[in-house]
């Protein structure tokens, strides 16, 4: 007799499509959750770049390994083409200012010039597409592509996450143009605003063209190159160096001529740019002496405190990541968060949160006047010395900043790396610029201090005459000093790491004489660009620089995208396929659990043989489950 299929109860029939899902979503949401909590407490001590590259679904490039075509010798581990090229340029620098000191100021006055009056237009139209880009990376379809690949887990909590980025983004231009920037645009501000000097409307220009200069333009900037290390180092398994990022254009040839190519310009962009910056934090340090102990500011003594000081980043160089950078680090982050606390306990507090939100508001409403105004229709140059030349600072910063956002940021999707790298470090940046700006733009309009005159004398000293009309100025002064000083040491050992990566061919394993050369390197630039003219000298070192990095970022741009784009399709195939092999198992499973399965017999075979006998009207037996 046939078994008729059991009736349908709610045990056996399969759940709803939306109490599946969402039972589905409940399970993944907690499980996704606990993995994030376990690649947290179980990941190897964070030791700087040290990090192996690896790859997610899509992976067609030729993983060689980094540094194979290395030269080794006298204590050096070093790809040869980017190496001696890059320290050749160097050289070649150092030496001809040194032979042509008189004439190198007015050299450097005239490139200056030269560079921001014709390509101004060029670096500021640059900025504008970085920060699009960023944008559209992360609010369109390629926002939920993971950095690691879909089951990559990140190796920091958030809160530590964004820690690492605030580091990042604190250091000598904060320290240096905090007050001295708001205090020059009261003074004089900017022409696009036609306002005249030292007025309450020059208040409110003087904060918003500097929360212009600090906001969201640079860090963009470095989201763009941060992502595109990040994506091709761990989801295509490429080496943590710029030329890495070009593979969706170039291929293989990454590793010949053009990728040399990018390297060097990378290594002079980087090496240039923390010149620029270490030559701005001895300048205040020096400053910072004179009114506490009455030191001369001349040029010989503060190409002697660059020695002293580069001397503490080799120091701390030999000491190691551990030992050394990141103690200094978390140290200088403690003291920089008290200082700003003091500044906004002690000085006009109501001020600077007033002045914080109202400006907040100018310059979020003045944002597409201020990225695209290029001063084509007046005859000046005040972007120069200004937009021009920030543009190209923080574009020469972008990869040394860019490469270690990268290596802390593996398992973020690209709309949480972009946001997280644009907004978080942004809007602590305009607090420090609020209070600090604000300060000093009060003591100026209530006449308690004249730091218009004193910007205009020297604006190292702002800081410190801003210091002055505060209580425990003396205190605070020192204070001033340290963080000074310990974010030149960390920003020397930090980038000479990062340059060293770039010489070694991204060998993560090079040796400490190595990264004890650059860091001596890049002390040596920032004393030549002091000897050579100074401030001016400065800004014309990032704007030469930076000009030729920013076609490299462009060309960065257009290489996510081709990558990007490659990873959907990957990603697309893959869940397609699960989803075929997860439909056909649970069909599987519904059609095994439903249908009656034919009861099994104990009879003895037989083999006897097949017999013509007429059929019976018996009913045949169903069929089996598995048909």
């Amino acid at each position: 007799m046939s078994q008729n299929p059991p009736p349908p109860t709610n045990d056996n029939l399969p759940p709803e499509p939306g109490d599946r899902v969402a039972r589905i979503a409940e399970h993944y949401i907690e499980a996704e959750r606990a993995a994030r909590q376990r690649a947290v407490e179980n990941r190897a001590p964070f030791d700087g770049l040290q990090d192996t590259p690896s790859a997610s679904y899509f992976d067609v490039s030729d993983r060689r390994t980094p540094g194979r075509d290395n030269w080794v010798g006298f204590g050096f581990d070093l790809h040869p083409q980017v190496t001696f090229v890059a320290s050749a340029l160097i050289t070649a620098f150092i030496v001809l200012t040194l032979m042509f000191r008189e004439q190198a100021d007015a050299f450097f006055q005239a490139t200056l010039a030269a560079v921001s009056g014709n390509f101004g237009w060029f670096l500021i139209l640059a900025a504008n597409i970085l920060i699009i880009a960023a944008l559209v990376f992360a609010f369109g379809r390629f926002g939920e592509i993971r950095i690691g690949g879909p089951d990559a887990k990140p190796e920091f909590s958030r809160f530590g996450w964004f820690a690492m980025l605030l580091s990042a983004g604190m250091g000598i231009g904060l320290m240096f143009w905090s007050v001295g920037e708001p205090i020059f645009h009261y003074g004089s501000p900017s022409p696009l605003f036609g306002v005249e000097g030292e007025t309450p409307e020059a208040l409110q220009a003087a904060l918003g063209t500097t929360f212009f200069h600090w906001g969201l333009h640079p860090w963009a900037i470095y989201a763009i190159v941060a992502l595109g290390l990040a994506f091709f180092t761990y989801n295509r398994g490429l080496p943590l160096t710029i030329r890495s990022i070009f593979y969706p254009l170039l291929g293989d040839r990454i590793y010949g001529f053009w990728g040399n190519v990018i390297d060097v310009l990378s290594v002079m962009a980087t090496l240039f740019g923390l010149a620029t910056s270490l030559g701005l934090g001895v300048a205040q340090v020096a400053a910072g002496l004179d009114v506490l102990v009455g030191t001369p500011t001349t040029t010989t003594f503060q190409v002697g405190l660059i020695a002293g000081i580069t001397g503490l980043a080799v120091l701390s160089v030999v000491a190691g990541l551990d030992k050394g950078v990141k103690r200094l680090s978390q140290f200088n982050m403690g003291l920089a968060a008290l200082f700003l606390l003091f500044i906004l306990v002690v000085g006009p507090t109501v001020f600077i949160f007033s002045g914080l939100t109202q400006s907040l508001g100018f310059y979020l409403q003045n944002l597409p006047e201020l990225s695209l105004w290029t001063e084509t229709f007046r005859d000046t140059n005040w972007q120069g010395s200004w937009t021009v030349f920030y543009w190209a600072w923080w574009i020469s910063w972008s990869p040394f900043v860019g490469m270690f956002i990268a290596r802390v940021s593996k398992g973020r999707t690209v709309r949480e790396f972009i946001l997280g790298v644009m907004i978080v470090p942004t809007l602590l940046s305009l607090v420090w610029l609020a209070a600090f700006g604000g300060a000093a733009l009060n003591l100026q309009e209530t006449g308690a201090v004249d730091l218009v005159a004193a910007v205009n004398a020297d604006v190292a000293t702002a800081l410190f005459a801003m210091l002055d009309g505060l209580p425990l100025s003396a205190v605070t002064s020192v204070i001033g000093i340290v963080l000074v000083v310990i974010f030149f040491v960390t920003s020397s050992d930090s980038g000479s790491l990062v340059v060293d990566h770039l010489t070694s061919g991204g060998k993560l394993d090079s040796p400490k004489p190595q990264r004890v050369f650059w860091a001596v390197m890049e002390g040596v630039v920032a004393a030549v660009l002091l000897i050579g003219g100074g401030l001016t000298t400065l800004q014309t070192a990032a704007i030469a620089t930076g000009l030729p990095f920013a076609v490299i970022l462009l060309f960065i741009v257009w290489a996510l995208y081709v990558g990007f784009r490659r990873e959907l399709v990957a990603l697309d195939a893959v869940r397609q396929h699960a989803e075929a092999v997860t439909l056909r198992d649970e069909f599987d499973e519904h059609l095994t659990g439903r249908l009656p399965v034919a009861p099994k017999t104990n009879a003895p075979k037989t083999n006897a043989p097949k017999t013509n006998a007429p059929k019976t009207n018996a009913p045949e037996s169903p069929p089996s489950a598995t048909g």
